[in-house]
Formats: C-alpha cells, structure tokens, sequence
C-alpha cells in the first residue's frame, strides 16, 4: 500500500524540517515547499491526502493559497497551522472547508491526532481501506493505566458498554485521560470498524460549530465554495466524541438535543433531512449539574449525554498508581531513550509521589519524557525533574498543625548545611566541592538551586 502524502507549507526552513521529519517517523510519505505559489503546484501534481498549511508566508498568504487548493482539489484536508491565531484568519479559513488548526507552539501528540483524524476524513471521502488494526494496537485497554479502586470502577464501566451504542459522557479535570478512555471505548466494541470523530467544542468558535457539526451546501454563507460534510456525517457508523461539551452554547445545546432525540441532521443552508447512525462519547472537565442548575447548559441534554456516566479521578486521589505509569511511560518513550534509561530509583519516584499533580496523567507523562530526553544517566534521578517537584516534596514534609518538621526535613537542612560547608572549603569551586561530597557536578548544581543556595557576593 503507497504511503499516505502529507504536503508541509511553510516559509521557515527549521519548522518545515522538524514538521517533515516528525511525519517521516510517523510513517508518511512527505512532500515539503517554502511558498502558496509551490504549495499549489504541489497539490495539482502530487494529490496529497492532507495539507499542513503556515498562514503567515511571504508572498501569497495562508488564506489565498487555501482558495486556490480548494479550487483545484474539494477534498484535500487542510490543517492550517500559524503563530497568528487571530480569530478573523481562523473564522475565514474555516469557512473555506479545513480540517482544522494548531497555534505555534503546538503540541505535537495533538498534531498526530490531526494528522491522522485528516487521513481518516480523506480515506472515508475516497472509500479506500484505513489500517484500522493499526488504530486498535495503539488503543488497548491496557493502555489505560491503574489499580486503584476507582480505575477498577472504570474499566467495569467500560466492558460493560463497548459492545452497545449507548451514549457516554466521561468526567473529569483537564489531562485525566477523557480521550483515552473514548478512543479505548471506540476501539475495543461494536464500533471499532466505523469511524472515530473528534470535536474540541472548546476550541471551534461558536459561530463555526453549527456547520462543523452539520455541515454546509455550497453558498450557504459567504465563502462556502463547496459542500462541506459536517463531523455527524464523518462519524456515521462510529463514534463521535465531543471533547468539553461544557463549552456549547445554548443555541448549539438545543440543535445538538433535536438531533440526538430525531437521529438527522440538515446541512446549513440545506433542506433535506439526512439519517445518521453515530455513538455519542461527551467529555467535560465542567460540573454540568452546577451549569444546569444555573441556566447554562440544559436539563434535558444533561440527562441525554448522561446515560452513562464514566468519573476519571485526578492524579493526586490516586498517587498509588503513579509507579504503575512510569513504568507504562518509561516502555512507551523507550525508542527516545536510546537503552539508557533502566529504572527510576526510589528518592526519584518519592519524589513524584509527593506532589500535587495539578495537571494530572498527562502532565506526568509530560514529566517522564522529558527526563528520559534530558537525562544522561541510566535512571532518572532527581535532578532531572522540575524543581518545583522538589519544592512540593520538601512542604510536604511538614506538619503544618504543630509546626515540626518530620525526618526527611530534617535530612534536607543537614544536606544543606553540607553542601555549603564544602563550597566554603572549597572557595565555591563546585567542581572540588563535588568531588569532597562524592557527587557529580550536576548534582550540586542541581542541589544549589533545590536549596537556594548562591556565592556570596
């Protein structure tokens, strides 16, 4: 099978190679111009699949060179990706038909989840067949990580419903995995042959909603060049997932029940009603039974996405499954790794045990990869972690309601002490202190800045 074709557009050499070499690795074929005029003569030559387009370039611009792709190709999926996220740029290019868009800096999982969820779009337009066992690899159950009583809860709920259609609504704070789970749902049940769409109600503009969810006929509004098939269409005989569904409007909240309770959709602009058969996966970091009781997100939609309910505990409820996830993210990066990270020793893992984890699953895993890229040892040690865990660490080891410190605080004030004894012997020459403590130079540097410590001036 030939390799799908990504076309990369953008007029900075260094980010056209890091995008080029990103989708490489991912197993794409990939083709790479510098300007809208090349981009163009790319598309009529070469038919790529998908389109990852700079909005701001010398010369002809995001936008025209957007226009003049869709007049020579309605269904190339085009990802606009731009540091000048201004909502004009963003309203207008939406309503030329792209997939969607990233803001420099973007997050690079997020990219691939784009990359692939646009090469889905092209495969379902072109009828070809999709490596849907590839989808089903990366999305296993066990892929969602946990021993703990209420990630039991979780995995119970899940069997239960991945061989029916009922609608989910998956709870939680930001980075607990809501994704995960709806992909894991989709991946492993009755579904797992059809489609799996995803809608960021959070980062879509409320105007443009209505048509990425619907769809539009040509002319509907200025600037619908073409018929576009709205994200229900997409999803028909899968799933769709709508991530932060606390975030619609209340006009979008009323069309969404119409749809839910009819199972049809109309095109904006259009007149005919139109079957879909599709799975509904909601996901929200919001308490909607808080926004109903206030007005803001209706009684009679909660109850729809409610059917069944899936509750994901953030990290710190949870801190006895965080050795069980670096092992899981320590085996996912180990390709990064180049064989040199083994094992996370015992003050490292404390370490991590003892903080908060505000931005949850994720932001450990965040964590994990980059020590495992930073670090040169074979182990992650505790230099090799923000210092604000070892912040947290060192609070955590008081008593806040008698005011004494514990064991371990008290070890910290004597390894203190200790280092700035040997830097004074020393004439604050960090390498011969090093050498006096029988530790590496990173390590007191790393220890002068965990305590504050600095040369006197």
């Amino acid at each position: 099978m030939p390799l799908a074709k990504i076309l990369v557009v953008d007029d900075e050499p260094s980010m056209r190679e890091m995008l080029s070499d990103l989708l490489k690795s991912e197993g794409y074929g990939v083709l790479a111009v510098a300007n809208g005029e090349k981009a163009v003569a790319r598309v009529r030559d070469e038919d790529p699949e998908v389109v990852l387009l700079d909005m701001k370039m010398s010369g002809m611009d995001g936008i025209e060179t957007l226009t003049q792709i869709r007049e020579l190709n309605k269904n190339v999926s085009i990802i606009i990706i731009t540091a000048y996220g201004t909502m004009r740029n963003v309203v207008e290019a939406m309503k030329l038909g792209i997939y969607d868009y990233v803001t420099k800096p973007f997050d690079i999982e997020k990219l691939k989840r784009l990359v692939e969820g646009a090469l889905k779009v092209q495969m379902l337009s072109r009828e070809g067949p999709f490596p849907q066992q590839k989808l089903e690899k990366r999305y296993r159950l066990e892929d969602i990580v946990g021993k703990n009583l209420q990630m039991f809860e979780v995995y119970k709920r899940i069997g239960k419903i991945v061989d029916n259609k009922a609608t989910v609504l998956i709870t939680g704070e930001t980075g607990t995995g809501k994704e995960l789970v709806a992909r894991a749902i989709h991946f492993n049940g009755l579904l797992k042959e059809g489609p799996f769409v995803v809608v960021d109600c959070a980062s879509l503009p409320q105007e443009l909603l209505e048509s990425e969810l619907f769809g539009h006929e040509k002319g509907a509004f200025t600037g619908a060049i073409a018929r576009k098939l709205g994200k229900f269409e997409l999803a028909h005989g899968g799933t769709l997932f709508l991530d932060e569904i606390g975030n619609l409007s209340l006009v979008t909240q009323a069309k969404l029940l119409r749809v839910l309770q009819e199972k049809k959709i109309e095109r904006v602009g259009g007149t005919k009603p139109i079957k879909i058969d599709v799975r509904i996966i909601a996901a929200t970091h919001r308490d909607l039974e808080k926004m109903v009781k206030e007005g803001s997100f209706r009684e009679d939609l909660y109850y729809r996405l409610n059917v069944v309910l899936i509750p994901l505990s953030p990290l710190r409820e949870r801190k006895d499954d965080i050795p069980l996830l670096v092992e899981h993210f320590l085996r996912q990066y180990k390709s990064e790794s180049k064989g040199r990270i083994k094992y996370v020793p015992p003050e490292t893992m404390d370490l991590l045990a003892n903080y908060n984890w505000p931005g949850n699953v994720r932001e450990l895993e965040n964590i994990i990869e980059r020590a495992i890229v930073m670090g040169k040892e074979n182990t992650i040690l505790p230099e090799d972690l923000p210092l604000e865990i070892s912040k947290a660490s060192d609070t955590s080891c008081l008593d806040l309601a008698t005011g004494k410190t514990f064991l371990k605080q008290r070890v910290a004030n004597l390894e203190r002490e200790l280092i700035i004894e040997a830097l004074e012997k020393t004439d604050w020459i960090q390498t011969k202190a090093a050498r006096l403590l029988g530790i590496s130079r990173r390590a007191i540097r790393y220890k002068m800045q965990k305590y504050g410590i600095e040369k006197p001036s």
